[in-house]
């Protein structure tokens, strides 16, 4: 996703300012609390973003909901009865938060978020959490990610991060398992589906910072 932008807005964060790369920018947002940033096509986007509050762009895509309704239409074959799931990482690793949406409207279902983790992990979670939310409120719904690795994991029952178990992650590592222990203990019958980011676009339940 990083490499469809040009230009990087950092509102809130080490440095302040427009930078022309990921890399670059990634330095400047990681560790930092109540980070604002967001990637953008053309340093006129940038420029004018950056001299506007941050609130109107953080975690926001412009005209959203049209953006979602042209998706829709333009592509009959996504099953809009249905959840979407994305995950979020400032660093990686960073500060990770994962979500999930209903497809048709883009509404959150649930959120979760974490000092320290992977993007990896959060796509694994957010599948998993949507499994048992869907269990929990007898809901069959097809569910969507972008990530074939999450999808390969749920699929093993197995998160395969190489990320280290310290002091900082054991909180997180603590939920890997209850979602380990989950999908070990429990059967499910929602397909979940690979959403085709690039015919489609992002996915409804993207945060669209970068």
């Amino acid at each position: 996703m990083a490499g469809k932008n040009k230009y990087y807005v950092i509102w809130n964060g080490n440095n302040p300012g427009i930078y022309t790369n990921w890399e670059e920018c990634q330095k400047n947002i990681k560790g930092v609390s109540n980070v604002r940033y967001k990637g953008f096509k053309t340093l006129d986007q940038a420029e004018k973003a950056f001299e506007e509050d941050p609130e109107l762009h953080w975690g926001k895509k412009g005209n959203t909901e049209k953006k979602l309704e042209d998706t829709l239409s333009s592509f009959p074959q996504i099953i809009q009865n249905s959840l979407s799931v994305d995950a979020a990482c400032s660093g990686n690793p960073g500060v990770m938060e994962y979500q999930g949406v209903y497809t048709a409207t883009g509404s959150q279902v649930f959120t979760k978020k974490f000092t320290l983790g992977t993007n990896n992990i959060g796509e694994f979670l957010a599948i998993v959490h949507a499994l048992a939310y869907q269990k929990q409120h007898k809901i069959n719904i097809p569910i969507y990610t972008d990530s074939k690795i999450a999808m390969d994991w749920v699929k093993s029952k197995k998160c395969r991060s190489k990320l280290p178990l310290t002091p900082k992650t054991q909180s997180l590592f603590e939920v890997i398992k209850r979602a380990e222990d989950w999908l070990k203990t429990n059967s499910y019958s929602q397909k979940i589906l690979k959403w085709e980011t690039k015919s489609w676009g992002e996915i409804p339940a993207d945060f669209g910072r970068k």
